[in-house]
């Protein structure tokens, strides 16, 4: 298993996503001899996942069912242990695009944090790419090291643990992009400078206040950078719905067309026939927006290495 390189069938050892549902669902490292509770029973991977396919429907001990994913960046996004606030799926594919990611860049990012970028970040420059991350945190680089070697991206990926603000990213002039998460980016532009290659690098940094992002647009131009620019990517969920409305009862109108003569069977009076329904309901579809949404979550600088 590994998330750049998908297989069909659920080995021992592989990660995998339990899913019950669009709102419900979580990972499982599938391991011999090993059971799963959920709320429709417990799930036995030597039987219900081991030799099975992906995608495949295990029937649980209580009778219910769920679903056995291969794991996917979008989906370790929405079920990954959080260390750290995370980057969502509606940053991260702007960030790709932005940097121009494609398979073979080298990109650095800093910091790791939870990975949920990382994965994403790998998945796009694989198979001949390389990705240099930079964690702060001890204990969370080495949480990273380990989770990327049983997803099997180790090969695709340089953790470092050290401040990059002093130390850097521990590669000069390669990159093809840098990404930056940390309290103080401004602090790391000239290292992210050195790390990119002669001309034409991308950077982007990520800041969840304004008052970070000035003072970050102001070291980018200081150090050379040009189409500085900054982005906030608002996401607006709609929620399909069948509603039921009660059709009005037209009878009086319809006594009226009687009295006058109107002919029914004039093409151009058919559009009065709905008169004749009687009264009753109609159900269509209609979306609405969700009450609740996900508003700010960051401001999303890029610019131009020259």
């Amino acid at each position: 298993m590994s998330f750049v390189e998908y297989g069909d069938t659920i080995k021992d050892g592989d990660t995998a996503i339990v899913f019950l549902g669009h709102e419900s669902m979580f990972p499982v490292k599938v391991q011999h001899g090993t059971v799963t509770q959920t709320k429709y029973g417990v799930i036995r991977h030597s039987t219900d996942l081991i030799g099975k396919k992906y995608g495949s429907k295990v029937t649980c001990s209580k009778g219910g069912w769920v679903f056995i994913l291969h794991p996917t960046p979008e989906l370790w996004t929405m079920n990954l242990p959080h260390r750290t606030q995370i980057l969502y799926s509606t940053d991260i594919s702007i960030i790709t695009m932005m940097l121009e990611l494609k398979p073979g860049s080298i990109v650095c990012e800093s910091g790791t944090g939870s990975g949920s970028l990382s994965h994403a970040l790998i998945r796009t420059v694989a198979p001949t790419g390389h990705l240099y991350t930079v964690e702060f945190h001890q204990q969370r680089a080495e949480k990273a090291r380990e989770e990327f070697r049983e997803h099997g991206v180790q090969h695709l990926v340089t953790v470092t643990n050290q401040d990059v603000c002093k130390n850097g990213f521990g590669v000069s002039n390669i990159a093809d992009a840098v990404f930056l998460d940390i309290p103080s980016p401004w602090e790391a532009i000239g290292h992210a400078k050195s790390a990119l290659k002669a001309e034409g690098g991308r950077i982007c940094s990520f800041s969840p206040c304004i008052e970070q992002v000035q003072r970050t647009c102001l070291a980018m131009e200081e150090y050379g950078f040009t189409e500085i620019n900054t982005l906030e990517i608002l996401l607006r969920v709609y929620n399909v719905r069948t509603i039921s409305l009660q059709i009005p009862d037209l009878g009086k109108a319809a006594e009226d067309n009687s009295s006058t003569g109107f002919d029914s069977s004039n093409p151009s009076n058919q559009g009065s026939l709905c008169t004749n329904l009687q009264q009753g309901t109609v159900q269509f579809k209609s979306s609405v927006p969700l009450r609740e949404m996900v508003g700010h979550t960051g401001y999303l600088t890029f610019a131009t290495k020259s």
